[in-house]
């Protein structure tokens, strides 16, 4: 059974940082790609960056880029996204999703004085 697990948000002050991490299990082959993903209620959801399994090649959202930061280690089945110089507007729930078709449960980061 596919699962994707994320952990590691939270409550932060402007100007902090925050580790994601996306745990992945059950896949008989690594995903093509894992991507984090955040949503405010009531507004669509973002995509703000995705990581091949290819080449690790990165893709950014221009609202995160030179901020966050998506990294993998496949030894761990895990997926990071560090989020660098957090803004208010960054708060929302993140999710990982494996191939846009697995999604985790999401967490929430928020970020506020």
């Amino acid at each position: 059974q596919v699962q994707l697990v994320e952990s590691g948000g939270g409550l932060v002050q402007p100007g902090g940082s925050l580790r994601l991490s996306c745990a992945a299990a059950g896949f008989r082959a690594p995903p093509y790609s894992i991507g984090w993903f955040r949503q405010v209620p009531g507004q669509e959801r973002e995509a703000i960056a995705c990581i091949k399994e290819s080449d690790g090649s990165t893709n950014y959202a221009s609202s995160v880029k030179g901020r966050f930061t998506i990294s993998r280690d496949n030894a761990k089945k895990m997926v990071y996204l560090q989020m660098n110089n957090l803004k208010p507007e960054d708060t929302a729930v993140y999710y990982c999703a494996a191939n846009s078709d697995y999604w985790g449960q999401g967490t929430q980061v928020t970020v506020s004085s």
